[in-house]
């Protein structure tokens, strides 16, 4: 179970989310049968844990959301997007870890 303060991200709701927040957001693609994105999970509830209210994690299930997945040409998955004041400043593909995940949004805010 994903971490309460997680918002899962539609095509509809993406844009009020991500571009128009006022905080540093990270977006994750991906989907339900890839291993490195369920490793990656538990990292994310740690890291919406300890960031609270400073930063947004958002998750984007791309089987149900192809659109979203081809505006940013996500390739493989866990692909990791980092948002500031609407703008991509930050792409990862693969697993992170929690410390650098938070650095990196650390360094948006």
């Amino acid at each position: 179970m994903a971490h309460e303060s997680i918002v899962e991200l539609t095509e509809e709701t993406f844009t009020g989310e991500v571009e128009e927040s006022s905080v540093p957001v990270l977006v994750d693609f991906w989907s339900e049968h890839c291993g490195p994105c369920k490793m990656l999970a538990p990292v994310l509830d740690e890291v919406a844990e300890e960031l609270g209210d400073t930063a947004k994690i958002t998750k984007v299930d791309v089987m149900n959301n192809r659109e979203l997945g081809m505006k940013f040409s996500v390739r493989a998955v866990p692909t990791l997007l980092f948002f500031k004041d609407g703008e991509i400043k930050e792409t990862k593909t693969g697993i992170m870890s929690k410390d650098a995940i938070i650095a990196q949004l650390q360094s948006l805010s």
